[in-house]
């Protein structure tokens, strides 16, 4: 008896341990009714809102972007970086896109110019005469002729030199004392009378009133004041001489490179007929006033001219040399001028972009200096990026299209549908031509017009002649139809 209860105890403690390791093993089983359930898409909030082409503002709602024609695009927490867009390799291929990287050069200030030449008017001699007489005879004639130094210029009879003169070799032959003598040649001299006439007198015991005018300096006489036979008066100016040792080229400069010039810089110059002939120059001065007309300043370099192959009116081209400098430069392509800012579009690794506002200095020809917005190493995009730019603003409408709004965010708006009733007047493959009325809406009076419609086999019961109440939208620059009932057959 007491056998049978101990096996009745053993079987009913297993019963009860099997029930409870079944009830175990179910609360540590997942069910297959409840799989994990992973982060959709439209629990992604995103972290902003920002123009792809202007990623420095942020923005905490979606909405049109103030700075280009599209839509704002959302930046999610697993795709925020500084802004940008994106752009496949093939893509990239397909758009041509070209690059080039930011890099330091040696650049040098020189620029050419084109400069006249002229005559230097601090070389410039007046020779005069200094006493009342007639002009006897003349070695030079005509304005222009080259002379040189020494050489005569005209012969002067002043007939008021004689008294002073015969007064002088009176008191010799008389043989006062050499105080006065030499008193009465300091008078001589007063009267402007030249000293090797006055010894001429001495030594021939005669005075004389005939002395010949010599060229002062070596040049072309520039102007010509007097003819043969005429009188003289003291200071009336009888030639003008032109030094031609050294000549100005006279050279108009832009305000841009005007800047860039200093007082002694040293120009190289060739003629514009015979680049062989070659003359060394250096920058004197700046003419302090700036044309309304051209922009310009001009500029006078002084240029050797001892071979006197240069004379005035001649085009010279001038390369004035400058300091060198290390300056940050980028092609003048990359660069994408608004009139407001500029913009370089920079590469960030092998499919993103960035545009970046940069601060430019001098132009430079082919390439330009960049002061603010870039870095040494950079890359930055050379072909290709206005595609880029319409790259970024497809990707940001197809995105508006294709994500519902959320119910926080408001809605997009949708094109506005107008109505009118008209008679159609004819059918074509894609569009119906009705005659209708007036559209208060959009300000339309009675008219003809085309209308488009989305395929040639809708609306294919309108028939040309039927009376219609149709419907329509602005799709772009077209008008397309949405719908199209008939109010009465063909009249």
């Amino acid at each position: 008896m007491k056998r049978a209860t101990l096996v009745a105890a053993l079987v009913a403690g297993g019963s009860l341990l099997a029930v409870g390791s079944f009830y175990a093993g179910r609360s540590t089983q997942p069910t297959a009714s409840a799989p994990e359930t992973p982060t959709s898409a439209a629990e992604r909030k995103p972290l902003y809102w920002h123009d792809p082409m202007v990623p420095g503002p942020r923005f905490d709602k979606p909405g049109k972007s103030p700075f280009m024609d599209m839509q704002l695009v959302p930046v999610y927490a697993d795709e925020a970086s500084d802004g940008g867009v994106k752009v496949s390799p093939t893509v990239q291929q397909n758009l041509g896109v070209r690059t080039a990287v930011v890099k330091k050069a040696d650049v040098s200030s020189s620029f050419d110019a084109v400069g006249t030449v002229q005559f230097d008017e601090r070389l410039n001699v007046a020779v005069q005469t200094r006493v009342a007489g007639y002009i006897e005879r003349l070695a030079v004639r005509a304005p222009m002729e080259q002379v040189r130094k020494g050489q005569a210029l005209a012969t002067v009879f002043a007939p008021e030199w004689l008294g002073p003169q015969n007064e002088l070799l009176a008191l010799k032959r008389a043989g006062v004392a050499p105080d006065l003598i030499a008193a009465t040649r300091d008078r001589l001299r007063a009267m402007s009378i030249p000293d090797a006439l006055v010894r001429q007198s001495e030594e021939t015991g005669t005075a004389q009133a005939r002395y010949t005018l010599s060229a002062p300096a070596g040049g072309v006489v520039a102007e010509l004041g007097v003819r043969e036979g005429v009188a003289v008066s003291p200071g009336m100016t009888l030639f003008r001489i032109a030094g031609l040792e050294k000549v100005w080229a006279v050279a108009e400069v832009p305000e841009a490179q005007a800047v860039r010039l200093v007082r002694g810089q040293k120009v190289k110059a060739e003629l514009q007929a015979d680049a062989s002939q070659t003359f060394t120059g250096e920058l004197k001065e700046i003419l302090p006033q700036v044309s309304a007309n051209t922009r310009t300043l001009q500029a006078r370099f002084e240029v050797d001219n001892r071979s006197g192959k240069l004379t005035p009116g001649m085009l010279l081209r001038l390369q004035v040399a400058g300091a060198i400098s290390s300056r940050l430069v980028v092609p003048a392509e990359a660069v994408i001028r608004t009139g407001t800012r500029a913009v370089a579009i920079v590469r960030k690794n092998g499919s993103a972009f960035e545009p970046r506002e940069v601060k430019l200095g001098a132009d430079l020809g082919d390439q330009v200096e960049v002061l603010e917005g870039l870095r040494e190493g950079d890359e930055v995009v050379t072909s290709g990026q206005f595609l880029i730019d319409s790259e970024a603003r497809l990707k940001s409408v197809l995105g508006a299209m294709g994500a519902a709004p959320a119910a926080s965010e408001p809605a997009m708006a949708m094109p506005s549908v107008y109505s009118a009733d008209g008679k159609v007047e004819s059918v074509e493959a894609g569009s119906f031509t009705i005659s209708h009325g007036p559209v208060p809406e959009l300000k339309w009076p009675a008219m003809t017009m085309v209308f488009h419609r989305v395929g040639p086999t809708v609306f294919a019961d309108v028939k040309p002649g039927d009376s219609v109440h149709f419907e329509f939208k602005k799709q772009r620059d077209d008008y397309v139809l949405v719908s199209v009932q008939r109010t009465g057959g063909n009249k």
